[in-house]
């Protein structure tokens, strides 16, 4: 067992609060410049943040803090210290970076030295939008984007956002699903209470829309793109198949027994994992050796071994 070195803990370390710190503001400007303007964020904290700030008109950042606090007792005790500490720091993070970025605060601090361009008004209320209401299509769409590759960047640096991320970790982790998929499953009751609570129905459709992009992007940020294929090869000329696989793509393959359902005979089928790029490659050497052969291609969520980097997040402590 390899043993890390004190010095190589602390890098990664170091590494992974910088990298949250970095996820952050894609984090934040997801949300303040083209999400939390117009209520559209895709649930989570983030969601109820804007019921908050509608009713009592608390800054969207300071609102998620206060949301989070409670949440951490769970990260602490069922996902570990380690996430759980990163959790904190990231949910103050992107939290603070939330405000800090938003369009105002910019201009309060330079950086917009007009806030014209960005002022607009929607049923009656002041906005500060990077895109006006009438691009709330793209701004849905931006927004969307910007905060998946937030929240899956801040995932990949064994940290969260706190609030909804803590559970969705959880899922992840006990139930072995893809982040995505937990942050639909987490974030549809929060949808619809912002919807019912705002008494704007049409926010269920922008919420629904963002949640799906958010997920997308989300997933390929923190676990890659699913470029991994699986292939079942059926031929009598496996082994001249399998002597190719090595000599022009440099694939291991593996062999399994099988029995032919039709003619109950004995049969060897090829299985080989490898880049989808090189899927053409392979239904090329195998059509030129035996255009009778039934090939299957399958999907390959991770592979763990030489030749490939693993999809899958360590959330836990070790």
């Amino acid at each position: 067992m390899k043993v890390i070195s004190k010095k190589q803990r602390l890098r990664k370390e170091v590494i992974n609060f910088v990298g949250i710190i970095f996820a952050s503001v894609f984090f934040a400007i997801g949300y303040s410049w083209f999400l939390l303007p117009y209520n559209m964020a895709p649930g989570g904290v983030g969601g109820l943040s804007q019921i908050i700030k509608h009713f009592t008109g608390i800054p969207n950042g300071v609102s998620m803090i206060v949301i989070n606090l409670p949440l951490f007792v769970i990260s602490f005790i069922f996902i570990g210290k380690s996430f759980g500490s990163k959790s904190l720091y990231g949910m103050f993070m992107s939290a603070a970076m939330t405000d800090l970025i938003s369009i105002p605060m910019l201009h309060k601090f330079g950086f917009i030295a007009d806030l014209a361009p960005y002022t607009h008004i929607v049923e009656n209320r002041i906005v500060y939008a990077m895109l006006a209401p009438e691009d709330l299509f793209l701004s849905a769409i931006a927004g969307s984007v910007m905060l998946g590759i937030g929240l899956g960047l801040i995932f990949r640096f064994r940290g969260s956002t706190g609030g909804t991320d803590i559970p969705v970790a959880l899922i992840k982790q006990k139930a072995n699903i893809s982040i995505g998929t937990g942050y639909y499953i987490v974030e549809t009751g929060i949808i619809l209470l912002v919807a019912i609570l705002l008494k704007d129905l049409k926010l269920l459709i922008w919420a629904y829309l963002n949640l799906f992009i958010t997920t997308k992007i989300t997933d390929l940020a923190s676990e890659g793109l699913p470029y991994i294929k699986g292939v079942y090869i059926i031929s009598d000329e496996v082994d001249e198949i399998r002597g190719e696989i090595f000599d022009k793509l440099d694939r291991g393959v593996t062999y399994l027994k099988g029995i032919s359902g039709f003619n109950q005979r004995d049969i060897r089928v090829l299985f080989c994992v490898l880049n989808r790029r090189q899927v053409p490659l392979l239904t090329d050497i195998v059509k030129d050796i035996d255009p009778d052969a039934f090939m299957i291609l399958t999907d390959v969520y991770d592979v763990l071994g030489y030749g490939f980097k693993s999809r899958k997040l360590n959330l836990s402590d070790n």
